[in-house]
């Protein structure tokens, strides 16, 4: 059982943590998390992508991500603990949040 942040989560509360981010998945080859978002174009993107990041630098956390046009990727592990960690999960809910936003940003011109 992870006793801190940093601690890497157990099998079991990894899967617990899951359910309670059902876009998330396990990544394949590796004890990471990760997530497909789509956005509404490219500003929506970027501006989640920058929230993100905003909070990931005070976190002390940061993603693994990539970005096309209206897609961004992202892939959360914690490689000093070596897996997913609750820190990862932090980050995940947050990024769940940042993303409704997203959603319903419409350009306006």
């Amino acid at each position: 059982m992870a006793n801190t942040t940093t601690g890497k989560l157990a099998i079991e509360e990894l899967k617990q943590a899951l359910k309670r981010l059902p876009d998330w998945q396990l990544a394949g080859g590796r004890e990471a998390i990760t997530r497909k978002f789509q956005f509404v174009d490219f500003d929506a993107a970027f501006a989640f992508m920058t929230r993100c990041a905003l909070l990931a630098a005070k976190m002390d956390h940061h993603p693994e991500w990539f970005n096309v046009y209206n897609k961004v990727e992202v892939t959360l592990a914690t490689h000093d603990a070596g897996g997913v960690t609750q820190k990862d999960i932090d980050l995940a809910a947050a990024m769940d949040g940042y993303a409704i936003v997203g959603r319903d940003v419409t350009p306006r011109f």
